[in-house]
């Protein structure tokens, strides 16, 4: 079958031998009212409230939002603000945490006997996609009224990231039930699960897991960024083409990241909502790369000194992976929900940008097969027309085009802005 195109990065992959470690309990965590693609929730605690490990504290009054949990047991010492990184201001709730964790009553499995238990169910668990999206899961499960294939992204193909490929080598059972149930219970004929073929240790762990699953099935990706992209993970496993303006679920595939499918069977089993997730914090300025179980909304500062990082040399914090992050510069910003990553590193180098020598570096590394420089000359000129007709909307913003530029043209970013100038994208962009 033929191959889309991408990028072969240098992976510098100095936490995959690294088990998943937890840290230790914050002194104090602060949980933003939006921490998923969609409507930010409503506080439903007040300052002076004690809560409990898994209370929900953020209420989802819209089928836009997936509530918000405490992820530790305490009292409340404020519903503030917080700005979001992509400028937005939500309220937040901080807690501070008691040295004995209390569970909330409520964290009761849930009775899972049909498509709609698994829907409701996910969306009272808080679970967002787990691969930096951070869409709610329960709108996935419910965009298709009958899906045929099930794809479990586990293709990690950032060159700094290895939260994913750790949970695969450590805890496949999870993995690989999770799919099982969601098999199950939306009547799905087929799972597949991709991961690139240079994770061995989580190909083999998630192989053994897979025995006595005829209807699960493992697809060994080639090591080439961005295999996790949805668009190209879908093709690369059975050739679907998701079309401009479309999602996996109008092709009639669910695409769930393999944390997302482990965490849903924990739910299942346990009852506890979203309050944990394992990131990894790597970059030269780190002394301990590691992964790292993190309850959510502790502060970065937090994060970054158990793993002993340089935070005086520290010149740049990149939140999420090396090719789609983005850039922190408050240390007492909270580990998100989708957040997988910290990369702290001590240069800042920026190369001198210069123009553009039409050598068609970018068209050929686009998985997508864009027009990168006509992309930015219609953003330039505003020219709205153009940008349809070079198919804007089809850009992932995966930074292919970025790594392999000569001129160093910041053409990924000039694409996220020039979708966003579009009248019929403002809504926002779900990618």
């Amino acid at each position: 079958m033929k191959r889309l195109s991408g990028i072969k990065l240098p992976f510098r992959k100095k936490t995959e031998t690294k088990p998943i470690e937890p840290l230790p309990l914050p002194r104090r965590v602060r949980l933003p009212m939006l921490m998923h693609c969609g409507v930010p929730c409503v506080p439903a605690v007040q300052a002076g409230d004690f809560v409990t490990v898994g209370q929900c504290i953020g209420t989802a009054e819209s089928p836009e939002a997936a509530p918000i949990h405490a992820s530790v047991s305490g009292e409340v010492t404020a519903v503030s603000e917080i700005t979001l990184t992509d400028g937005h201001t939500v309220p937040c709730v901080e807690i501070r945490a008691e040295r004995e964790q209390v569970l909330c009553p409520d964290c009761r499995p849930p009775e899972l006997a049909s498509r709609e238990a698994l829907i409701e169910a996910a969306r009272l668990s808080g679970c967002v996609g787990l691969s930096g999206a951070g869409i709610p899961t329960h709108r996935k499960l419910a965009a298709c009224e009958q899906f045929d294939l099930l794809i479990v992204n586990g293709a990690e193909c950032d060159p700094a990231l290895t939260a994913d490929s750790r949970l695969m080598s450590e805890s496949p059972q999870d993995v690989v039930e999770g799919a099982a149930m969601i098999l199950r219970l939306l009547n799905i004929r087929e799972a597949r699960i991709g991961i690139m073929q240079d994770k061995l240790t989580a190909l083999k762990a998630m192989a053994d897991a897979c025995e006595g699953h005829d209807n699960i099935r493992l697809y060994p990706l080639p090591a080439i960024y961005p295999q996790g992209a949805e668009k190209v993970l879908v093709f690369h496993t059975c050739g679907r083409i998701i079309e401009e303006n479309q999602t996996a679920a109008d092709q009639k595939v669910l695409v769930l990241n393999a944390a997302t499918c482990a965490f849903l069977y924990q739910y299942s089993q346990t009852g506890i909502p979203l309050i944990e997730r394992v990131v990894t914090v790597s970059g030269n300025a780190v002394r301990h790369p590691a992964n790292i179980a993190v309850p959510i909304g502790t502060p970065v500062m937090d994060v970054l000194e158990y793993a002993g990082c340089d935070l005086e040399g520290m010149k740049v914090l990149v939140s999420g992976g090396m090719m789609m992050g983005e850039c922190l510069n408050d240390l007492d910003y909270p580990i998100m929900r989708q957040q997988n990553g910290l990369i702290a590193m001590r240069k800042l180098k920026i190369p001198e940008r210069s123009a553009c020598i039409r050598c068609g570096a970018c068209m050929r590394a686009c998985p997508m097969n864009l027009m990168p420089l006509k992309l930015e000359e219609a953003y330039i000129r505003q020219d709205l027309d153009m940008l349809r007709k070079y198919r804007v909307t089809l850009c992932m913003n995966c930074g292919c085009c970025n790594y392999v530029c000569p001129a160093h043209r910041p053409l990924a970013e000039t694409n996220r802005m020039a979708k966003a100038i579009l009248p019929e994208n403002r809504k926002g962009d779900a990618e």
